[in-house]
Protein backbone atom coordinates (compact mmCIF):
# COMPACT_ATOMS: atom_id res chain seq x y z
CA UNK A 1 0.00 0.00 0.00
CA UNK A 2 1.12 3.57 -0.69
CA UNK A 3 0.45 5.93 2.23
CA UNK A 4 -0.25 9.55 1.38
CA UNK A 5 -0.51 12.02 4.25
CA UNK A 6 -2.54 15.20 3.89
CA UNK A 7 -3.54 17.61 6.67
CA UNK A 8 -2.71 15.01 9.29
CA UNK A 9 -4.80 12.25 7.74
CA UNK A 10 -3.33 9.15 6.13
CA UNK A 11 -5.05 8.00 2.96
CA UNK A 12 -4.31 4.39 2.09
CA UNK A 13 -4.20 3.80 -1.64
CA UNK A 14 -3.99 0.50 -3.49
CA UNK A 15 -0.61 -1.05 -4.05
CA UNK A 16 0.48 -2.73 -7.29
CA UNK A 17 -1.82 -5.08 -9.14
CA UNK A 18 -1.55 -8.58 -7.62
CA UNK A 19 -0.75 -9.77 -11.14
CA UNK A 20 2.02 -7.18 -11.51
CA UNK A 21 4.90 -9.64 -11.10
CA UNK A 22 3.60 -11.96 -13.81
CA UNK A 23 2.78 -9.09 -16.15
CA UNK A 24 6.14 -7.48 -15.42
CA UNK A 25 7.96 -10.58 -16.61
CA UNK A 26 6.13 -10.41 -19.94
CA UNK A 27 6.00 -6.62 -20.27
CA UNK A 28 8.83 -5.10 -18.19
CA UNK A 29 8.61 -1.72 -19.94
CA UNK A 30 6.01 0.17 -21.94
CA UNK A 31 7.73 -0.45 -25.32
CA UNK A 32 7.02 -4.17 -24.81
CA UNK A 33 3.33 -3.29 -24.55
CA UNK A 34 3.58 -1.34 -27.78
CA UNK A 35 5.12 -4.31 -29.60
CA UNK A 36 2.42 -6.68 -28.36
CA UNK A 37 -0.40 -4.25 -29.11
CA UNK A 38 0.70 -4.20 -32.74
CA UNK A 39 -0.06 -7.93 -32.96
CA UNK A 40 -3.03 -8.08 -30.61
CA UNK A 41 -5.55 -5.56 -31.96
CA UNK A 42 -6.83 -4.76 -35.46
CA UNK A 43 -4.33 -2.93 -37.63
CA UNK A 44 -6.47 0.19 -37.92
CA UNK A 45 -6.79 0.35 -34.11
CA UNK A 46 -3.02 0.17 -33.67
CA UNK A 47 -2.45 2.82 -36.35
CA UNK A 48 -4.85 5.11 -34.49
CA UNK A 49 -3.04 4.52 -31.19
CA UNK A 50 0.46 4.78 -32.56
CA UNK A 51 0.38 7.41 -35.29
CA UNK A 52 0.67 11.16 -35.47
CA UNK A 53 0.78 13.97 -37.98
CA UNK A 54 2.53 13.51 -41.30
CA UNK A 55 5.36 11.00 -41.14
CA UNK A 56 5.37 10.83 -37.31
CA UNK A 57 8.44 13.07 -37.13
CA UNK A 58 6.94 15.06 -34.27
CA UNK A 59 6.51 11.89 -32.23
CA UNK A 60 10.11 10.89 -32.88
CA UNK A 61 11.32 14.36 -31.89
CA UNK A 62 9.43 14.16 -28.59
CA UNK A 63 11.07 10.85 -27.76
CA UNK A 64 14.54 11.96 -28.81
CA UNK A 65 14.28 15.19 -26.81
CA UNK A 66 13.31 13.31 -23.64
CA UNK A 67 16.11 10.79 -24.18
CA UNK A 68 18.59 13.66 -24.43
CA UNK A 69 17.86 14.98 -20.92
CA UNK A 70 20.59 13.80 -18.52
CA UNK A 71 20.21 13.75 -14.72
CA UNK A 72 23.28 14.02 -12.49
CA UNK A 73 22.97 11.80 -9.39
CA UNK A 74 24.04 12.50 -5.82
CA UNK A 75 25.02 9.49 -3.75
CA UNK A 76 25.17 8.67 -0.07
CA UNK A 77 21.59 9.73 0.71
CA UNK A 78 19.28 6.89 -0.40
CA UNK A 79 18.54 3.85 1.75
CA UNK A 80 15.19 2.79 0.26
CA UNK A 81 12.84 3.57 -2.58
CA UNK A 82 11.38 7.05 -2.11
CA UNK A 83 7.70 8.00 -1.80
CA UNK A 84 6.10 9.45 -4.91
CA UNK A 85 3.02 11.26 -3.58
CA UNK A 86 2.25 14.80 -4.77
CA UNK A 87 -0.40 17.46 -4.41
CA UNK A 88 -2.15 19.09 -7.36
CA UNK A 89 -4.80 21.76 -6.85
CA UNK A 90 -5.32 20.82 -3.22
CA UNK A 91 -5.72 17.07 -3.77
CA UNK A 92 -3.21 14.33 -3.05
CA UNK A 93 -2.22 11.86 -5.77
CA UNK A 94 -0.02 8.79 -5.66
CA UNK A 95 2.61 9.99 -8.12
CA UNK A 96 3.47 12.87 -10.49
CA UNK A 97 1.83 11.08 -13.40
CA UNK A 98 -1.54 11.37 -15.09
CA UNK A 99 -3.57 10.00 -17.97
CA UNK A 100 -3.74 12.63 -20.69
CA UNK A 101 -6.99 13.42 -22.52
CA UNK A 102 -7.52 11.27 -25.60
CA UNK A 103 -10.16 11.28 -28.30
CA UNK A 104 -11.63 7.93 -29.19
CA UNK A 105 -9.56 5.52 -27.07
CA UNK A 106 -12.39 3.00 -27.52
CA UNK A 107 -11.13 2.53 -31.09
CA UNK A 108 -8.07 0.91 -29.51
CA UNK A 109 -10.05 -1.12 -26.98
CA UNK A 110 -13.84 -1.11 -26.60
CA UNK A 111 -14.93 0.49 -23.34
CA UNK A 112 -11.51 2.10 -22.89
CA UNK A 113 -12.64 5.33 -21.22
CA UNK A 114 -14.18 3.63 -18.19
CA UNK A 115 -11.27 1.18 -17.96
CA UNK A 116 -8.86 4.10 -17.81
CA UNK A 117 -11.00 5.91 -15.25
CA UNK A 118 -11.30 2.88 -12.97
CA UNK A 119 -7.57 2.20 -13.09
CA UNK A 120 -6.79 5.84 -12.28
CA UNK A 121 -9.20 5.83 -9.34
CA UNK A 122 -7.69 2.62 -8.00
CA UNK A 123 -4.16 3.99 -8.23
CA UNK A 124 -5.11 7.60 -7.33
CA UNK A 125 -3.61 9.36 -10.33
CA UNK A 126 -5.39 12.04 -12.40
CA UNK A 127 -7.49 10.89 -15.34
CA UNK A 128 -8.52 13.49 -17.92
CA UNK A 129 -11.63 12.46 -19.85
CA UNK A 130 -11.55 13.85 -23.37
CA UNK A 131 -14.75 15.48 -24.58
CA UNK A 132 -14.49 13.19 -27.64
CA UNK A 133 -14.26 10.11 -25.45
CA UNK A 134 -16.61 7.16 -25.29
CA UNK A 135 -18.05 7.77 -21.82
CA UNK A 136 -20.05 10.67 -20.43
CA UNK A 137 -18.88 13.01 -17.70
CA UNK A 138 -21.51 11.52 -15.43
CA UNK A 139 -20.34 7.94 -16.01
CA UNK A 140 -16.70 8.79 -15.36
CA UNK A 141 -17.50 10.86 -12.28
CA UNK A 142 -19.30 7.86 -10.84
CA UNK A 143 -16.36 5.45 -11.20
CA UNK A 144 -13.49 7.93 -10.63
CA UNK A 145 -14.78 10.66 -8.29
CA UNK A 146 -11.44 11.45 -6.67
CA UNK A 147 -9.29 11.72 -9.81
CA UNK A 148 -11.64 12.86 -12.59
CA UNK A 149 -10.59 15.85 -14.71
CA UNK A 150 -12.49 16.94 -17.82
CA UNK A 151 -11.02 18.25 -21.10
CA UNK A 152 -12.98 20.53 -23.42
CA UNK A 153 -12.56 21.57 -27.04
CA UNK A 154 -14.11 24.73 -28.45
CA UNK A 155 -17.83 24.68 -29.28
CA UNK A 156 -18.37 28.31 -30.21
CA UNK A 157 -21.73 28.26 -32.00
CA UNK A 158 -24.76 29.85 -30.35
CA UNK A 159 -22.47 31.76 -28.01
CA UNK A 160 -20.80 28.61 -26.69
CA UNK A 161 -24.11 27.00 -25.71
CA UNK A 162 -22.70 23.46 -25.83
CA UNK A 163 -19.38 24.38 -24.21
CA UNK A 164 -21.03 26.19 -21.33
CA UNK A 165 -23.49 23.34 -20.83
CA UNK A 166 -20.59 20.90 -20.69
CA UNK A 167 -19.01 23.07 -18.01
CA UNK A 168 -22.28 22.93 -16.08
CA UNK A 169 -22.44 19.14 -16.42
CA UNK A 170 -18.82 18.71 -15.38
CA UNK A 171 -19.35 20.86 -12.30
CA UNK A 172 -22.55 19.04 -11.39
CA UNK A 173 -20.87 15.66 -11.80
CA UNK A 174 -18.00 16.71 -9.56
CA UNK A 175 -15.08 16.99 -11.98
CA UNK A 176 -12.04 18.12 -10.03
CA UNK A 177 -10.36 20.11 -12.83
CA UNK A 178 -11.46 21.60 -16.16
CA UNK A 179 -8.91 21.60 -18.98
CA UNK A 180 -9.30 23.79 -22.09
CA UNK A 181 -7.34 22.56 -25.11
CA UNK A 182 -5.77 25.36 -27.16
CA UNK A 183 -3.51 23.37 -29.49
CA UNK A 184 -5.99 22.19 -32.15
CA UNK A 185 -6.85 25.37 -34.08
CA UNK A 186 -7.35 23.33 -37.28
CA UNK A 187 -7.63 19.67 -38.20
CA UNK A 188 -4.48 18.32 -39.86
CA UNK A 189 -3.64 15.11 -41.69
CA UNK A 190 -2.72 12.00 -39.74
CA UNK A 191 -1.37 9.85 -42.51
CA UNK A 192 -1.68 6.49 -40.81
CA UNK A 193 -5.30 7.13 -39.90
CA UNK A 194 -6.07 8.06 -43.51
CA UNK A 195 -4.43 4.88 -44.79
CA UNK A 196 -6.33 2.81 -42.22
CA UNK A 197 -9.75 4.23 -43.11
CA UNK A 198 -10.21 6.28 -39.93
CA UNK A 199 -9.95 9.81 -41.28
CA UNK A 200 -13.68 10.31 -41.63
CA UNK A 201 -16.80 8.43 -40.69
CA UNK A 202 -16.54 4.93 -39.27
CA UNK A 203 -17.51 2.64 -42.15
CA UNK A 204 -15.64 -0.67 -41.89
CA UNK A 205 -14.63 -2.02 -45.29
CA UNK A 206 -13.42 -5.50 -46.14
CA UNK A 207 -9.91 -4.77 -44.90
CA UNK A 208 -11.10 -3.44 -41.54
CA UNK A 209 -13.55 -6.31 -41.12
CA UNK A 210 -10.77 -8.78 -41.85
CA UNK A 211 -8.56 -7.15 -39.23
CA UNK A 212 -11.39 -7.35 -36.70
CA UNK A 213 -11.91 -11.05 -37.35
CA UNK A 214 -8.24 -11.78 -36.66
CA UNK A 215 -8.46 -10.00 -33.27
CA UNK A 216 -11.07 -12.07 -31.40
CA UNK A 217 -10.63 -10.44 -27.98
CA UNK A 218 -11.10 -6.97 -29.50
CA UNK A 219 -14.13 -8.19 -31.43
CA UNK A 220 -15.62 -9.63 -28.24
CA UNK A 221 -15.19 -6.22 -26.66
CA UNK A 222 -17.15 -4.68 -29.52
CA UNK A 223 -19.94 -7.20 -29.02
CA UNK A 224 -20.08 -6.22 -25.34
CA UNK A 225 -19.66 -2.47 -25.68
CA UNK A 226 -20.77 -1.63 -29.22
CA UNK A 227 -18.86 0.39 -31.82
CA UNK A 228 -16.85 3.36 -30.54
CA UNK A 229 -19.08 6.36 -29.92
CA UNK A 230 -18.61 9.88 -28.66
CA UNK A 231 -20.87 9.61 -25.65
CA UNK A 232 -20.63 13.13 -24.27
CA UNK A 233 -21.09 14.81 -27.65
CA UNK A 234 -23.89 12.42 -28.62
CA UNK A 235 -26.10 14.06 -25.98
CA UNK A 236 -26.16 17.19 -28.16
CA UNK A 237 -26.34 15.45 -31.52
CA UNK A 238 -29.40 13.52 -30.35
CA UNK A 239 -29.56 10.49 -28.10
CA UNK A 240 -30.57 8.32 -31.05
CA UNK A 241 -27.65 9.49 -33.16
CA UNK A 242 -25.34 6.80 -34.39
CA UNK A 243 -21.55 7.02 -34.44
CA UNK A 244 -21.34 8.64 -37.87
CA UNK A 245 -24.14 11.11 -37.19
CA UNK A 246 -22.30 12.16 -34.03
CA UNK A 247 -19.03 12.53 -35.96
CA UNK A 248 -20.73 14.78 -38.51
CA UNK A 249 -22.30 16.82 -35.73
CA UNK A 250 -18.95 17.23 -33.92
CA UNK A 251 -17.20 18.39 -37.08
CA UNK A 252 -19.89 21.02 -37.63
CA UNK A 253 -19.98 22.28 -34.06
CA UNK A 254 -16.45 21.85 -32.76
CA UNK A 255 -13.39 23.68 -34.03
CA UNK A 256 -10.86 26.43 -33.70
CA UNK A 257 -8.70 27.40 -30.77
CA UNK A 258 -10.09 29.25 -27.77
CA UNK A 259 -9.33 32.96 -27.93
CA UNK A 260 -8.04 34.57 -24.76
CA UNK A 261 -11.35 36.39 -24.43
CA UNK A 262 -13.12 33.04 -24.55
CA UNK A 263 -10.73 31.56 -22.00
CA UNK A 264 -11.64 34.45 -19.70
CA UNK A 265 -15.34 33.64 -20.10
CA UNK A 266 -14.75 30.00 -19.17
CA UNK A 267 -12.66 31.16 -16.22
CA UNK A 268 -15.65 33.17 -15.05
CA UNK A 269 -18.04 30.22 -15.33
CA UNK A 270 -15.83 27.46 -13.92
CA UNK A 271 -15.25 27.92 -10.19
CA UNK A 272 -12.77 25.06 -9.72
CA UNK A 273 -9.17 24.67 -10.91
CA UNK A 274 -8.84 25.60 -14.59
CA UNK A 275 -5.97 24.34 -16.77
CA UNK A 276 -5.11 25.30 -20.34
CA UNK A 277 -3.44 22.67 -22.53
CA UNK A 278 -1.13 23.25 -25.46
CA UNK A 279 1.09 26.06 -24.20
CA UNK A 280 4.60 26.10 -25.72
CA UNK A 281 5.60 29.79 -25.50
CA UNK A 282 6.31 31.71 -22.26
CA UNK A 283 4.32 34.71 -23.51
CA UNK A 284 1.22 32.53 -23.83
CA UNK A 285 1.88 31.13 -20.38
CA UNK A 286 2.05 34.65 -18.96
CA UNK A 287 -1.19 35.59 -20.69
CA UNK A 288 -2.93 32.55 -19.22
CA UNK A 289 -1.73 33.36 -15.73
CA UNK A 290 -2.91 36.95 -16.10
CA UNK A 291 -6.40 35.58 -16.77
CA UNK A 292 -6.39 33.62 -13.53
CA UNK A 293 -5.62 30.18 -14.92
CA UNK A 294 -4.62 27.71 -12.20
CA UNK A 295 -2.44 25.41 -14.32
CA UNK A 296 -0.75 24.88 -17.66
CA UNK A 297 -0.15 21.67 -19.58
CA UNK A 298 2.90 22.22 -21.77
CA UNK A 299 2.05 20.14 -24.83
CA UNK A 300 2.55 19.80 -28.57
CA UNK A 301 -0.44 17.47 -28.75
CA UNK A 302 1.84 14.45 -28.75
CA UNK A 303 3.03 15.17 -32.28
CA UNK A 304 -0.46 14.48 -33.61
CA UNK A 305 -1.21 17.92 -35.09
CA UNK A 306 1.88 19.17 -36.90
CA UNK A 307 5.44 17.87 -37.06
CA UNK A 308 7.23 21.23 -36.88
CA UNK A 309 6.41 22.01 -33.24
CA UNK A 310 9.25 21.83 -30.74
CA UNK A 311 9.18 19.01 -28.18
CA UNK A 312 7.28 19.91 -25.03
CA UNK A 313 10.25 19.04 -22.83
CA UNK A 314 12.41 21.61 -24.67
CA UNK A 315 9.86 24.39 -24.02
CA UNK A 316 9.23 23.43 -20.40
CA UNK A 317 12.16 25.16 -18.62
CA UNK A 318 11.47 28.61 -20.07
CA UNK A 319 7.79 28.36 -19.14
CA UNK A 320 8.65 27.25 -15.61
CA UNK A 321 11.01 30.23 -15.27
CA UNK A 322 8.32 32.59 -16.53
CA UNK A 323 5.31 31.45 -14.49
CA UNK A 324 6.28 28.45 -12.36
CA UNK A 325 6.03 30.46 -9.14
CA UNK A 326 2.53 31.64 -10.02
CA UNK A 327 0.78 28.55 -11.39
CA UNK A 328 0.99 24.77 -11.64
CA UNK A 329 3.04 23.73 -14.67
CA UNK A 330 2.64 20.20 -16.06
CA UNK A 331 3.72 18.49 -19.28
CA UNK A 332 2.71 15.85 -21.79
CA UNK A 333 3.88 14.57 -25.22
CA UNK A 334 6.27 11.66 -25.58
CA UNK A 335 6.17 10.26 -22.04
CA UNK A 336 6.94 6.52 -22.24
CA UNK A 337 8.46 5.74 -18.85
CA UNK A 338 8.79 6.77 -15.25
CA UNK A 339 12.25 8.07 -16.14
CA UNK A 340 10.63 10.46 -18.61
CA UNK A 341 8.34 11.61 -15.80
CA UNK A 342 11.31 12.30 -13.53
CA UNK A 343 13.06 14.15 -16.35
CA UNK A 344 10.03 16.44 -16.63
CA UNK A 345 9.89 16.91 -12.86
CA UNK A 346 13.62 17.73 -12.76
CA UNK A 347 12.96 20.49 -15.30
CA UNK A 348 10.20 22.00 -13.17
CA UNK A 349 6.97 20.17 -14.04
CA UNK A 350 4.65 19.30 -11.18
CA UNK A 351 3.50 16.21 -13.10
CA UNK A 352 3.80 14.55 -16.50
CA UNK A 353 0.88 13.03 -18.40
CA UNK A 354 1.01 10.08 -20.80
CA UNK A 355 -1.38 9.18 -23.61
CA UNK A 356 0.07 6.69 -26.08
CA UNK A 357 1.51 4.58 -23.27
CA UNK A 358 -2.01 3.91 -22.05
CA UNK A 359 -3.30 3.18 -25.55
CA UNK A 360 -0.48 0.65 -26.01
CA UNK A 361 -1.38 -0.88 -22.65
CA UNK A 362 -5.01 -1.20 -23.69
CA UNK A 363 -4.01 -2.70 -27.02
CA UNK A 364 -1.71 -5.25 -25.44
CA UNK A 365 -3.66 -6.25 -22.34
CA UNK A 366 -7.21 -4.96 -22.73
CA UNK A 367 -8.82 -4.33 -19.32
CA UNK A 368 -5.57 -5.05 -17.46
CA UNK A 369 -3.58 -2.59 -19.55
CA UNK A 370 -4.23 0.76 -17.84
CA UNK A 371 -3.44 -0.59 -14.39
CA UNK A 372 -0.23 -2.21 -15.58
CA UNK A 373 0.92 1.01 -17.24
CA UNK A 374 0.31 2.96 -14.03
CA UNK A 375 2.17 0.34 -11.99
CA UNK A 376 5.11 0.43 -14.41
CA UNK A 377 5.28 4.21 -14.35
CA UNK A 378 5.15 4.43 -10.55
CA UNK A 379 7.80 1.73 -10.11
CA UNK A 380 10.02 3.45 -12.66
CA UNK A 381 9.53 6.85 -11.00
CA UNK A 382 10.64 5.35 -7.68
CA UNK A 383 13.66 3.68 -9.27
CA UNK A 384 14.72 6.83 -11.13
CA UNK A 385 14.33 9.03 -8.05
CA UNK A 386 16.25 6.56 -5.95
CA UNK A 387 19.05 6.31 -8.49
CA UNK A 388 19.59 10.08 -8.65
CA UNK A 389 19.32 10.51 -4.87
CA UNK A 390 15.97 12.31 -4.72
CA UNK A 391 14.22 11.40 -1.46
CA UNK A 392 11.00 13.18 -2.45
CA UNK A 393 9.43 14.47 -5.63
CA UNK A 394 10.32 17.98 -4.47
CA UNK A 395 13.99 16.98 -4.24
CA UNK A 396 13.84 15.66 -7.81
CA UNK A 397 13.14 19.24 -8.91
CA UNK A 398 16.53 20.36 -7.64
CA UNK A 399 18.66 17.69 -9.33
CA UNK A 400 21.37 18.88 -11.70
CA UNK A 401 20.23 18.50 -15.31
CA UNK A 402 22.00 18.64 -18.67
CA UNK A 403 19.43 19.73 -21.23
CA UNK A 404 21.10 20.91 -24.40
CA UNK A 405 17.81 21.05 -26.31
CA UNK A 406 16.16 23.63 -24.04
CA UNK A 407 14.79 26.56 -26.04
CA UNK A 408 15.88 30.03 -24.96
CA UNK A 409 13.13 32.44 -25.92
CA UNK A 410 14.22 35.98 -26.72
CA UNK A 411 11.69 38.78 -26.51
CA UNK A 412 8.56 36.96 -25.47
CA UNK A 413 6.09 39.08 -27.39
CA UNK A 414 3.22 37.15 -28.88
CA UNK A 415 -0.36 37.38 -30.09
CA UNK A 416 -2.81 39.02 -27.75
Amino acid sequence: MHDMTTKGAVIATPGPNPNFAALHRRFPTIPYLRAHARRHIPGFAFEYADGGAGADTGIAHNWAALDAVDLVPRYGVMTSLPPTGIELFGKRYAAPIGIAPMGGPAIVWPGADLLLAKAAQCARVPYVLGVAGGATVEQVAEVAPDVFWFQLYRFAKNDHAIGFDLVRRAASAGANVLMLTLDVPVRTTRTREVRSGLSGEFRPGLRMLSEMMTSPSWLLGILRNGYPRFATIRHYAGERSGTNETIRFARREMGGAFSWEEVARYRERWKGPLVVKGILHPADAEKAVALGIDGLLVSNHGGRQIEALPPSIDCLPAIVRAVGSQTTVMMDSGVRSGLDVVRAVALGAQAAFAGKAFLWGLGALGPQGPGHVIDLLIEEVKAAMGQIGARTVAEARSVTVRHLGAIEFGGRSGHS
